[in-house]
């Protein structure tokens, strides 16, 4: 039952006909003294019969907020937050006195004073409350609305309000003024899944607490009132009169100079958007971040303020990120405009355009800064587009060279554009605006650090809010001739040498040394050089070479040798086609693979993650790392890795790779990667410190187009990457190691020179053979 009845609407009619306005006004403020005195005293009675059912301030008194799992780089820049609540705990001396005067202004001016109730705020609410005839506004100070956020539910009641109060109370009993006021500023829920000010401040403004400015602060204190309904990115007009009135509150009170408070109504906010909340994008590392901090921690993961760091490199991250967006887009448009993702009818009732337009943008989602947009009017000259809510840009010049096509009356309906287009546009960094589109392409890059396995940059695709699936860890696919190098290591060991002479002619492969039919493979560009020694078999990537060499080492031997690399047997059947990468691999595999070719023969593991903390830093997990040099690691002999290494850097020197030669650096070595009908276009290589590797192709697997290569779109993103992660690293070359010696500037095993290796391999009449003349390779697998 209500405290105070409701007064009945004949009584309200009587005192309406025999009143004048100051009689009534008279009347209803001695009710409303009287409804205050009668509430105060039969709350004053409540509180002596009830305070001992009232819930214990356990949580209160031993506060421990839900604090969301962060995941942070190397470097302590914020890449990902996992939880219901986000919330940054900030202590009451480090909350800013803007921000605290602003609070009191918006919420509760005479906190300090007060004993957890404002008894006049509780006379003026209950004389509106009064005349409203019902429960219209509340008077809660900031102890009490701290009182509701802990322990009562949203309802707006009398019995609920006084239960409010002597919480209140019982809490002003218990804790400090300053204790009461950090609890609130930490507690309070603030819209956007942001618990407490710090949150909020980064939210919103994406900056420090301890940053905030006087209009951010009276923006920030108009929340806790109605987070949704002044919320300044849903409301912006609504929010804008809440800041105003706060900062009036302020100037008011003398927290704000003249000219303060002439300066807060002018600043104008910049708010953050969604799509780049955090400084450095790395979403697939926060994920898998994710993924291991839920193994070990289960359901405390997401409010117990864990704190991952991983090791990531906030600026090599950065420039992995710009590689594969550089090189997905440099793709995309080679091929051209696709047309609009969709068309609406646009009604000719404006309000029921403006609906249907909000509704199409809301359905595409924003995919990072590729906008959906709506096309209102079009000429050949200027398309404008809708972003709903009255949100029209116009686009023009440059801005429509990409979709010029699209603008002629001849284009297919399909991908013309007219009113009702669904089509993306991106804002330049002039400022111009362009129509885009997605691609459909994807891209992947991973880095390691090839002395400890620690992973320094990782990109899992285009774009993760569009599809979470990680190319790095996930995609098996093939890896075409970038798997060319595991097969020449494992030649190494079987005598081939340097100048091993092999003949790059036709082969028929006999359906027994394929696992399928009769096999008749052909070099990527379709023609034969004839005999030629190793290295310069790997730097032009000759298929015919790698199959001959597999062939006389045995696909059974090669396959046992690939576990050496960390590679799944199974999913490299010991057949021929092994030789040209038909197997089925990973980026992460490959990167790991092609570190051991960089450390000197060593196969440590990747890692992703260094420590784990609590939120007071304490240490509840940390990493140990493998490294090289600890012999119990080795895979291959370091001569092995000696003469791969020299074979990989003719490669980038005078081969597939030689664009890296751009980079302007001698260390660098790898191999590029091209698929059978050019489904998966590979570049994997590296520094001596550094392994990378990039990864192009569709998530169902077609074809990238006519003549596309590995060296044409993995390698760009590689040295994207590269360029800037090596930019203040020293060029550094692998030492000599024991048993390498050097005849005619080539390099042996001291046991497998000239004379004492394989001479050569092929050499049917001692020169190139072709058509019906073609060699056909019978020999038995094992």
């Amino acid at each position: 039952m209500p405290i105070i009845p409701r007064p009945s609407s004949s009584a309200i009619g009587r005192h309406q006909s025999g009143t004048g306005l100051p009689g009534l006004l008279a009347l209803a403020f001695a009710a409303a003294v009287a409804a205050t005195v009668s509430a105060i005293l039969v709350g004053t009675l409540a509180i002596l019969l009830a305070n001992d059912r009232l819930p214990p301030l356990d949580a209160l008194l031993d506060y421990r907020p839900r604090i969301p799992l962060r995941v942070y780089t190397a470097d302590n820049v914020l890449i990902g937050e996992f939880g219901e609540e986000r919330r940054t705990f900030v202590s009451f001396a480090d909350v800013p006195a803007v921000l605290k005067d602003a609070l009191l202004a918006a919420e509760d001016a005479r906190f300090f004073e007060h004993s957890g109730v404002d008894l006049v705020s509780v006379a003026r609410a209950a004389l509106v409350n009064l005349v409203a005839g019902g429960t219209e506004q509340g008077a809660s100070t900031l102890t009490m609305q701290l009182a509701k956020e802990f322990f009562l539910s949203p309802e707006r009641t009398y019995t609920r309000k006084l239960t409010e109060i002597m919480l209140a109370f019982k809490i002003e009993e218990s804790l400090t003024k300053e204790q009461i006021f950090e609890l609130y500023v930490n507690q309070i829920f603030l819209g956007k899944r942001a618990y407490g000010f710090a949150s909020a401040a980064q939210t919103y403004f994406g900056k420090p607490l301890a940053q905030i400015t006087a209009a951010e602060a009276a923006m920030l204190a108009g929340l806790p009132k109605a987070p949704s309904r002044f919320n300044p990115l849903v409301n912006p007009k609504r929010a804008l009169e809440r800041q105003r009135y706060i900062l009036r509150r302020m100037h008011e009170a003398g927290a704000l100079t003249e000219a303060q408070y002439d300066e807060a109504l002018k600043q104008e906010l910049h708010y953050v958007v969604a799509s780049s909340g955090y400084h450095v994008a790395a979403p697939y590392v926060a994920e898998m971040a994710r993924q291991i901090a839920l193994e070990r921690y289960h359901e405390d993961t997401y409010s117990a303020g864990i704190k991952v760091y991983t090791t990531i490199l906030s600026t090599d991250q950065q420039a992995a990120n710009d590689a594969v967006r550089q090189g997905v887009l440099a793709y995309d448009r080679k091929y051209g405009y696709r047309g609009p993702s969709a068309f609406i009818d646009l009604d000719k009732d404006s309000e029921r355009a403006e609906t249907q337009i909000e509704a199409a943008v809301s359905e595409a989602i924003d995919v990072d800064d590729f906008l959906a947009a709506v096309v209102l009017d079009v000429d050949p000259k200027k398309v404008t587009v809708s972003r709903g809510r009255g949100r029209l840009i116009e686009i023009s010049g440059g801005g429509l060279k990409f979709v010029a096509k699209s603008l002629s009356e001849r284009a297919p309906a399909a991908r013309k554009l007219r009113p009702g287009a669904v089509v993306r546009v991106v804002k330049g960094k002039r400022g111009e605006w362009e129509i885009t589109q997605l691609p459909q392409v994807e891209a992947a890059l991973v880095a390691l650090d090839t002395r400890d396995g620690s992973v320094r940059a990782l990109v899992g695709g285009f774009d993760f809010t569009r599809n979470k699936f990680n190319r790095v860890t996930q995609a098996w696919r093939q890896p075409g001739s970038a798997f060319k190098p595991f097969i020449y290591s494992a030649a190494l060991e079987k005598g081939f040498m340097m100048n091993t002479v092999i003949n790059d002619a036709p082969v028929s492969i006999d359906p027994a040394l394929t696992g399928g039919q009769l096999w008749d493979p052909k070099n990527y560009d379709g023609k034969y050089e004839g005999p030629m020694d190793l290295r310069t078999a790997l730097a032009h990537s000759k298929n015919m070479v790698s199959i001959r060499i597999l062939q006389n080492i045995g696909p059974q031997y090669a396959q046992d040798y690939l576990t050496r690399f960390g590679f799944d047997p199974a999913r490299h059947p010991p057949y021929l086609t092994m030789a040209l990468g038909a197997g089925e691999v990973t980026p992460w595999q490959m990167a790991s693979a092609y570190s051991i070719f960089a450390n000197g023969g060593y196969r440590v593991n990747p890692y992703l993650v260094s420590r784990i903390t609590n939120p007071d830093g304490r240490v509840l997990a940390q990493a140990r790392p493998e490294h090289a040099g600890d012999e119990s690691l080795r895979a291959i002999d370091s001569r092995n890795s000696f003469l791969m290494d020299s074979l990989l850097r003719n490669v980038v020197e005078n081969g597939t790779g030689r664009s890296a030669r751009a980079l302007g650096r001698t260390d660098l070595a790898g191999k590029t990667g091209t698929t059978n009908d050019s489904y998966d276009a590979w570049f994997a290589g590296y520094q001596p410190s550094i392994a990378a590797v990039a990864w192009v192709g569709f998530d169902q697997p077609r074809k990238l187009g006519n003549r596309e290569t590995g060296g044409g779109l993995a390698l760009p993103i590689w040295m994207g990457y590269m360029g800037k992660a090596l930019a203040k690293v020293p060029k550094e070359a692998l030492p000599l190691p024991d048993g390498v010696v050097m005849i005619n500037n080539d390099y042996y095993y001291a046991e497998t020179t000239p004379g004492q290796g394989i001479a050569s391999l092929g050499l049917t009449d001692g020169g190139v053979s072709s058509g019906a003349n073609a060699e056909t390779i019978r020999d038995q697998l094992f």
